[in-house]
C-alpha cells in the first residue's frame, strides 16, 4: 500500500473530456451506456448515473424533417388557384369517357379518381354515366368486350379479359355494386369445368381475383338479389354431369356459400328475377323441360308450370315490376306478362323490322337510363321507352330510338360478312351483357 501511495503522485489520473451533448430546441442526442434506464418524461434511453438534459423534447423530430410524412403534409392544390372541394366539384362535371386521360395527369388524380368517394359523389350529384358492356364470342371462339357509351354513342376499348376466360365456354356473368363486373365458372377447352371468379372495377378500368366457387360447373344460370350473386345448376366434368347444388357469393363477406338445392338436376337456358323470386327453365338430366323458382327469404325451391312459364322466351327482363320478353328474332317486338290473366299480351312494335338473319338476332335485354336496351349480335342497340306504354309509335316515334356507335354501319357489315362466311359453321355472337355505373 505504501508503494502504491509512493508512485501514485507520479501517475497522472485519467481524464475523461465531457463533453456536453449537442442538444437544439427540438432534439437530444444523449450517449448510451450498458447501464441504461428509462428516464420519466423521456422517450430515450440515457445513462443511468445521468439524466437527459432535455427530457420533454422529441427524438425523433430531425429524422421525421425528411421522412414521407413530412413530404406528404403540404401537398399542391389538384387545381392550381383552387380550393380541393372546388377542384373536386369541377373534376366530379368531366364526363366518363375523359376518366382515363385524367387518371394520367398526377399521383393525386389518380387516388381520386380512383376512390369510391369521387364516384359517389358524381351519383349523389346526378353525374353517374352507365355505359353498356357486350362480351362477343368471334368466329374462331376468342373472347372479346366493348363498352358502349350511349351519352356520345361510341365504343370504347377495354383491358383484355384474364386469359382463363380468353377461350371459356358456358362461364356466368353479373354486376355487383352497380360497377363490379364478374365473370365466373365455365369451361376451359383444355382443363375442363372451372371454379375461377374474377371482376372488372369500371371506376379502376382493372381486372381482380375474386374467391373461387364452391363447385366446378359451367352453363348454369346466375341471378344477382340484394347485391349477392347466386348460382345454380349447370354441369361438370365427371359421372354427374348434371348439377342441382345452388351456391351464393355474398362481397361483404368475400366469401361463397352454399343453400337448398334444386328439386331435380337442370341445364338452365334462361332466367329472371321477378316479384322478388328467381325464375329459371332449362332442360334436366334426360332433356326433359324443367321449370323452378327460387325464394330467398325461404331459402326453397318450387316447380312451377303456369302461363308464365309456357309463353316465357329470351331475352327477357324485369323491370319497375313488370316482365318484359322479345316476341320476334330481331327484337323489333316487346311482349308483357299479366298476372291478372296469366299470359303474356302485345306490348309495343317498332314498325321496322331488322329480318331474321344470326347477325341481326336480339342477344340480350338490359335496363338503360330508365328504357329498355335491345342489343343485337351486329352491335347495333334499340332503346324502347316504356313509361307510355298507350301510347302509339306512329305518334310518337321517340317510343322506339335505334342507337348506333362510331363505326357501327362497317361493324354492321363486318359482323355480317363473319357470320355468313364463319368457320366451322361458327357465327360471331353475344355471349354476355351488362350495364355498369360510374
Amino acid at each position: 500500500m505504501a508503494e502504491l501511495s509512493e508512485r501514485s503522485p507520479n501517475v497522472q489520473p485519467r481524464r475523461f473530456r465531457v463533453q456536453a451533448p449537442l442538444v437544439d430546441s427540438v432534439s437530444c442526442y444523449c450517449k448510451v451506456d450498458a447501464g441504461l434506464k428509462t428516464v420519466a418524461g423521456a422517450r430515450k434511453f440515457v445513462p443511468g448515473s445521468k439524466i437527459c438534459i432535455q427530457p420533454d423534447i422529441n427524438p425523433r423530430a430531425h429524422k421525421a424533417k425528411n421522412g414521407r410524412r413530412e413530404r406528404t403534409r403540404v401537398q399542391p392544390p389538384l387545381l392550381p388557384g383552387l380550393p380541393d372541394d372546388l377542384a373536386i366539384a369541377c373534376l366530379t362535371r368531366v364526363p366518363r369517357a375523359e376518366h382515363n386521360k385524367l387518371r394520367l395527369v398526377c399521383k393525386r388524380w389518380l387516388r381520386l379518381l380512383s376512390s369510391n368517394y369521387f364516384y359517389s359523389l358524381r351519383k349523389t350529384l346526378g353525374m353517374a354515366e352507365e355505359w353498356v358492356y357486350v362480351i362477343k364470342r368471334d368466329r374462331d371462339g376468342r373472347i372479346s368486350w366493348h363498352a358502349f357509351d350511349p351519352t356520345y354513342q361510341l365504343w370504347h376499348p377495354l383491358p383484355p379479359v384474364p386469359i382463363e376466360y380468353s377461350d371459356a365456354l358456358g362461364f356466368g356473368c353479373a354486376v355487383l355494386s352497380g360497377c363490379h363486373l364478374y365473370l365466373f365458372g365455365g369451361k376451359d377447352p383444355l382443363k375442363g369445368s372451372m371454379r375461377r371468379s374474377v371482376f372488372y372495377n369500371a371506376r379502376t378500368n382493372r381486372w381482380h381475383k375474386a374467391p373461387d366457387m364452391l363447385r366446378k360447373r359451367h352453363f348454369f344460370g346466375s341471378c344477382v338479389i340484394n347485391n349477392c350473386l347466386y348460382v345454380a345448376g349447370g354441369e361438370c366434368d365427371g359421372i354427374h354431369r348434371t348439377l342441382r347444388t345452388v351456391e351464393v357469393y355474398d362481397p361483404n363477406k368475400h366469401r361463397w356459400s352454399f343453400v337448398s338445392d334444386m328439386s331435380t338436376a337442370m341445364v338452365p337456358f334462361i332466367g329472371v328475377v321477378y316479384n322478388g323470386k328467381w325464375f329459371l327453365k332449362g332442360l334436366g338430366a334426360h332433356r326433359e323441360v324443367l321449370s323452378e323458382a327460387y325464394t330467398p327469404e325461404t331459402n326453397s325451391w318450387v316447380s312451377i308450370n303456369d302461363g308464365m312459364i309456357t309463353g316465357w322466351r329470351n331475352p327477357s327482363i324485369s323491370m319497375n315490376g313488370k316482365l318484359y320478353a322479345l316476341d320476334c328474332r330481331d327484337g323489333c317486338r316487346i311482349r308483357v306478362y299479366e298476372e291478372d290473366t296469366d299470359s303474356w299480351k302485345k306490348f309495343i312494335d317498332s314498325k321496322g323490322h331488322f329480318g331474321n338473319s344470326p347477325a341481326v338476332e336480339a342477344a340480350a335485354l338490359v335496363p338503360l337510363k330508365g328504357k329498355l336496351c335491345i342489343i343485337r349480335n351486329n352491335m347495333s342497340i334499340s332503346l324502347v321507352d316504356i313509361s307510355s306504354p298507350d301510347k302509339r309509335i306512329e305518334s310518337n316515334p321517340n317510343l322506339w330510338e335505334n342507337i348506333a356507335g362510331k363505326g357501327h354501319i362497317k361493324t354492321l357489315f363486318t359482323n355480317l360478312w363473319s357470320s355468313l362466311s364463319g368457320r366451322n359453321g361458327q357465327r360471331s355472337h353475344i355471349v354476355h351483357c351488362q350495364v355498369l355505373q360510374a
